[in-house]
């Protein structure tokens, strides 16, 4: 493991203390009873996963606790995303108007194509308040990647409205579960099991897309997908 990977393990634990003292920092997106239709938008940029990594997730992790607990939303294979760089949080209405997409398509054009790919090493699922996660360390260059977003959207005056625990090293997140509800003591051993079994190839990072949708992405609105190096 590298510096770099270590440095992002470190937030990640601060983050995970956090959660268990209930006094996290970050951004969440708040709970509601119908994800599937969930009224507020979001303005973000993501990934989407490879066909292959999508069906081992939900073979190993998402179909295991859907059993244990069926009502809880979860993402269809479809939605599967990696959050790149947030721009607006969701919200209804939402914060960013047509204007400011098409600033931040003309950044996102601009920065994108003069990155390279970077893999990320998936290692662990987190429990936040109110969503499971798969976790995952990264090559420095995502860290590049947001550093350079986050200088031409605050410079263009559109900055990105997330709070973050850190704002040096970052980390991959893909948003597995959303609760609709309390989830049991059963449920928490279970993604505690998986979470010290999760065995995932190094995965690379090839393509940012920027869209607008709920934070389930059950509907999106596409502005542009860019190929890194």
């Amino acid at each position: 493991m590298s510096t770099h990977q270590d440095s992002q393990k470190k937030v990640i634990d601060v983050i995970e203390n956090q959660i268990k003292t209930d006094s996290l920092t970050s951004s969440i997106v708040s709970p509601i009873e119908d994800f599937e239709h969930d009224p507020r938008i979001c303005l973000t940029s993501v990934h989407f996963p490879h066909e292959e990594l999508v069906r081992s997730i939900e073979k190993s992790i998402t179909l295991p606790l859907k059993y244990i607990e069926p009502d809880q939303f979860y993402y269809p294979m479809n939605s599967f995303h990696m959050t790149i760089k947030n721009i607006r949080l969701i919200s209804n209405p939402p914060n960013f108007s047509d204007s400011d997409v098409q600033k931040v398509t003309k950044i996102f054009s601009d920065v994108i194509p003069s990155h390279k790919k970077f893999t990320v090493y998936f290692y662990r699922l987190l429990l936040f308040p109110f969503n499971l996660a798969l976790i995952g360390t990264t090559d420095p260059e995502f860290d590049s990647i947001i550093l350079d977003l986050d200088k031409r959207l605050k410079d263009t005056d559109i900055p990105d409205d997330k709070k973050y625990v850190n704002d040096s090293y970052f980390f991959s997140n893909m948003t597995l579960v959303r609760f609709t509800k309390p989830i049991s003591d059963i449920f928490k051993e279970k993604v505690e099991e998986l979470s010290r079994t999760i065995v995932f190839a190094p995965y690379i990072i090839d393509t940012v897309t920027l869209l607008s949708g709920p934070a389930t992405l059950t509907s999106k609105k596409i502005y542009g997908t860019w190929n890194l190096q």
